[in-house]
């Protein structure tokens, strides 16, 4: 198994680690809408997905992968009814449709409007 590890996605905020690479696929953490450089969350649902998928994208290039490579997601949601605003960012990164789970929850870490987790596989 190998760590993944990149600056140019936020730091573990807890006991876990951005992503792991293990027998060609790699598992990325769930990411939050926070800006890695500067620490902030922009405001409203499409900034904070634009934000997480950008995340989500930064580790899965730290493993040499891409969008294209994610065949299965999970997105936590703070309100359903931002779904429709969601989908429309989240559909410009993962253009590949990949299997997907969305469901809203209580709350999220830092009080964000949404958190996306990947799993990818390198293509032969």
């Amino acid at each position: 198994m190998k760590v993944l590890e990149t600056k140019k996605a936020p730091g573990a905020i807890g006991p876990y680690s951005q992503g792991f690479e293990i027998n060609g696929l790699v598992f990325v953490s769930g990411q939050i809408p926070v800006n890695p450089q500067t620490g902030e969350i922009p405001q409203g649902i499409a900034a904070q997905a634009r934000q997480s998928c950008e995340n989500v994208g930064a580790i899965l290039k730290s493993a040499g992968f891409g969008f294209e490579n994610v065949f299965k997601t999970t997105c936590f949601l703070a309100d359903m009814g931002d779904f429709a605003a969601f989908n429309q960012v989240y559909a410009e990164y993962f253009c590949s449709k990949p299997a997907r789970s969305c469901v809203a929850v209580r709350e999220l870490p830092r009080g964000v409007l949404c958190e996306i987790e990947a799993i990818a596989v390198k293509k032969s």
